[in-house]
């Protein structure tokens, strides 16, 4: 039986939830503007366009108070790492906090839309009332004359209007144009080509949200939504009928007031919120950083290794690294590759792109000189940030999968695990690691075969060799020819003859499903935390082994956890 609750019960009882609140507010706005007297004359000039444009609007307010609060890194990080007592599932939550940014974005998008359309027939309506007949309430609402107090309650004025010019001579109208633009500037660049192949783009298109923010802000200054504030001398049952005798009789002429604008109200919490995040940022960004090391490894691969007062990072964190040097705008995410109980914090960085070969050169990678570290380049970093892998000691048994470069967050885990367990004073729940590493070529991360060749030498010291079982997949970079060459060998070698490892290397890709029945059978009753990075299809296929095998007559649970940066 398939247990999908262990791993996506949690996130769509959050989603679930946000979607009833949602719905909620929406129906609540809706009736109160569909039955409200107040608005009785407003809905006679628009109809129930109103009632759904203000529902929108009400869904908008909710929706962009909490789009700045999962993208609060230093806040969430502090929440993580002070919330070890809560239980597993509320902390998963946090790992998914980008995708419920992305969930809520599509949220504003739609009710945007709503709230656009809904509007431009409010316009349309609002024109049409001025060229009402004379006998027309609509025609009558519409000539009420402005009072000092600001009493009336069409705005458009002119005795033959065209509705687009009209939205434009708003506040409203001009600061929404202005937020939709920015809206379609970051959703459109928001995408997974872009922000993978100009992750720059993303980067600065994605700041438009200042400016978001700014027309959101003052986007209901002008109150041009005006209720009825006389129904007291002038009650709709009574009076509705009786236009033309309005200010003659029982019924005085209707008065009317702008609704006050809530949208800045919604808003300003997460709003100070977000600048305390971005102040805490700042501010860590000041604090010195000194190179103590730079190592070079095969691949194009350089090591950096830091010192800063007050560092303090778990297990397979990130940090962003600015190089003021090279730009003063990029900030680049690196996985910290250095454990808990070491003197420095450390970060590999393969030398793929303009930015880090420019960093690489200043650092004189490639020259092989020692350099006085006052020379080398003056580098910010903000973090350490959280990730799914601060959970990873808290399991019975951890199961880390790496595809090509996503092997790195591991080597920071294998670390600390064996730092851990060499040390009886540590307490360490975790009793078995497996570890994944599916790649096209070894030769590219040469540095973490390194590792696994110094952890495996000192686990055959201490005669530990089952608290850390590797498979390795070489999946390209080799024929048929080579293949049999190599089969041959290993038969009569104890060291693999591609990594120089005890454990031998498979070729091609791994059988998911055997691989998980196999680690079901193994640790039954066990709970299980599946750390994956690497890319989506390989994510698919084990969440759903993830799933496939947590089986709750057995007690059997896999924890799917998937790194984001």
């Amino acid at each position: 039986m398939v247990d999908w609750i262990t791993n996506e019960a949690p996130k769509w009882i959050v989603v679930g939830l946000w979607l009833v609140i949602n719905a909620i507010i929406f129906a609540v706005t809706f009736i109160s503007y569909r039955d409200g007297e107040e608005y009785f004359y407003l809905r006679s000039l628009v109809g129930t366009s109103l009632c759904w444009a203000r529902g929108s609007a009400a869904c908008l307010n909710f929706n962009v108070m909490l789009i700045l609060l999962p993208v609060c890194r230093k806040i969430l990080s502090f929440i993580r790492g002070s919330c070890k007592c809560c239980p597993r599932p509320l902390r998963r939550q946090l790992d998914k906090s980008i995708t419920y940014h992305k969930y809520i974005a599509y949220m504003i998008c739609i009710h945007s839309a709503i709230h656009i359309g809904a509007h431009y027939f409010n316009f349309e309506r609002l024109a049409d009332a001025q060229l009402a007949r004379d006998d027309d309430i609509r025609n009558y609402l519409s000539r009420l004359p402005k009072t000092p107090n600001g009493s009336w309650i069409n705005p458009i004025r002119s005795a033959d209007p065209d509705p687009t010019k009209e939205i434009f001579k708003t506040v409203a109208g001009i600061t929404g144009v202005v937020i939709t633009l920015c809206l379609i500037i970051m959703v459109s660049s928001s995408t997974e080509i872009v922000r993978r192949c100009y992750f720059e783009v993303f980067w600065f298109t994605h700041h438009v949200f200042i400016i978001f923010c700014l027309g959101f802000f003052i986007h209901g200054a002008q109150r041009i939504i005006h209720r009825q504030i006389n129904l007291d001398t002038h009650p709709i049952e009574k009076c509705a009928d009786k236009y033309k005798t309005w200010g003659t009789g029982q019924c005085a002429i209707p008065e009317f007031e702008g609704a006050f604008p809530k949208g800045w109200i919604w808003l300003l919490v997460p709003t100070v919120i977000f600048l305390i995040d971005r102040f805490a940022s700042f501010i860590s960004n000041f604090q010195r950083v000194e190179i103590t090391k730079i190592v070079t490894h095969q691949s194009r691969v350089f090591e950096i290794q830091m010192q800063k007062k007050g560092f303090s990072a778990s297990p397979g964190q990130y940090v962003l690294i600015q190089c003021p040097s090279v730009s003063r705008l990029e900030w680049h995410p690196f996985t910290l590759t250095s454990a808990s109980g070491d003197d420095y914090f450390s970060v590999h960085i393969r030398r793929v792109g303009d930015w880090t070969n420019a960093v690489a050169k200043l650092c004189c990678v490639d020259e092989g000189e020692l350099r006085d570290t006052s020379k080398l380049p003056r580098l910010k970093v903000d973090g350490p940030y959280g990730t799914a892998t601060d959970d990873v000691l808290a399991y019975d048994v951890a199961v880390l999968i790496g595809c090509g470069i996503g092997i790195t967050p591991f080597a920071s885990v294998l670390k600390s695990v064996w730092y851990k367990f060499c040390h009886p004073n540590e307490t360490l729940p975790l009793k078995r690691v497996y570890l994944y590493w599916v790649c096209p070529d070894t030769t590219a991360f040469e540095w973490f075969q390194g590792l696994l060749l110094d952890l495996e030498r000192q686990m055959r010291m201490r005669n530990t060799e089952n608290l850390l079982r590797y498979f390795i997949y070489l999946t390209k970079g080799w024929n048929s020819n080579q293949a049999r060459n190599i089969i041959l060998h290993d038969d009569m070698a104890d060291y693999d003859a591609v990594t120089g490892l005890h454990q031998k290397t498979h070729y091609g890709r791994p059988q998911w499903e055997t691989i998980f029945k196999e680690l079901a059978t193994s640790h039954k009753g066990q709970s299980t935390g599946v750390f994956f990075c690497g890319p989506k299809p390989l994510s698919t296929i084990l969440h759903k082994m993830c799933n496939k095998f947590s089986k709750s007559e057995e007690k059997t649970k896999f924890y799917y956890n998937k790194e984001n940066f």
